[in-house]
């Protein structure tokens, strides 16, 4: 199966765990999809074994080297324009998210997606990790319940960032860049659909990171009278353990199920606040690649990654108008 790459800005790490997985996958060429892209940090990812070419132009190489499956990860505000001439020329898309920065991006990518015939993925890696598998699974299996009420967290240090995050065309915000992921885990739980949304955020204190925001909250209705919190920062003290800090809880009508540090705690008539046994479920990408050759399903579908982007473009839209947003 021949993949190629089109940018090194997003979480490639992915796609490149997942096809030193996978005996039937090379690599065949790699390109920049954004003007100024470096590509140098796939490059050193693939390192001496990659054999294939790279490219100026990740169009030239799609139409030369006709792949299976095009890995996106360019600049975020290119995102979409990229994918939809992925899927034009005939490829399956595993592509960051957001995918989309402005809904009419959205409405052009998905045309083109359900024309197409073709698969699609967002790059939602945090479902597999097995902290937060192993809270879904048992939050599933009716550990806690009725799902009443979640409570999330994104926190991120900042460091110094590329020139991109710092004008909102390029970056297209805090929220569908980081706050996504929350917003997915919401929907992947509880499936069911948002109502209402209001949220906030602030370029306060960023470091002359120009647009992007460094503080955000959002709280959401969703169906069925269920209440959800997105609290998002990069003010992660550089000094912290770790670059990301990932929380969730989840309140039921039996119980309440915690993910913090990398561990998850069960308070039910059964357990109180235990640690659980963590159980993964392998690598997004291995998993994409399973559903294009008919061997299985992937956990994340092309329907839930163009709803989370159409969620976080809306909550974008609140903070940005100080308004509450009712979906139909």
């Amino acid at each position: 199966m021949k993949i190629v790459i089109i940018g090194s800005s997003g979480h490639i790490n992915y796609a490149i765990e997942g096809i030193g997985l996978d005996k039937e996958c090379e690599v065949v060429g790699v390109a920049p999809g954004s003007k100024g892209e470096s590509i140098d940090k796939v490059l050193n990812m693939l390192g001496e074994n990659f054999k294939g070419k790279v490219y100026g132009d990740y169009e030239v190489m799609l139409e030369e080297l006709s792949p299976d499956v095009a890995v996106v990860a360019c600049h975020f505000g290119d995102i979409a324009k990229v994918n939809i001439k992925a899927l034009s020329y005939g490829c399956h898309v595993f592509t960051e998210k957001p995918l989309a920065t402005t809904m009419e991006d959205l409405k052009a990518l998905k045309r083109v997606y359900y024309q197409s015939g073709k698969r699609l993925c967002a790059m939602f890696g945090i479902r597999y990790k097995p902290w937060f598998f192993t809270a879904y699974k048992f939050v599933r299996e009716g550990a806690i319940g009725e799902i009443r009420l979640i409570n999330t967290q994104k926190s991120y240090k900042l460091g110094r960032r590329d020139e991109f995050y710092k004008k909102r065309e390029t970056y297209g915000g805090t929220i569908p860049w980081v706050g996504i992921h929350a917003i997915d885990w919401i929907h992947w739980f509880t499936h069911k659909r948002f109502k209402t949304i209001y949220a906030t955020h602030s370029r306060k204190y960023n470091k002359d990171h120009g647009d992007l925001e460094v503080t955000a909250l959002c709280h959401f209705t969703l169906e069925d009278e269920i209440f959800a919190s997105l609290s998002i920062d990069y003010l992660r003290p550089e000094n912290a353990l770790s670059h990301d800090d990932d929380r969730m809880r989840i309140v039921g009508t039996d119980g309440v199920i915690e993910v913090i540090f990398n561990k998850v705690f069960l308070t039910n008539k059964d357990y109180k606040n235990q640690e659980l046994p963590l159980e993964g479920r392998g690598n997004i990408f291995v998993d994409f690649l399973k559903e294009i050759k008919g061997n299985g399903s992937c956990m994340v579908t092309a329907e839930e990654s163009f709803y989370a982007t159409e969620v976080a473009l809306l909550a974008r839209q609140s903070a940005d108008k100080n308004k509450i947003i009712y979906l139909p």
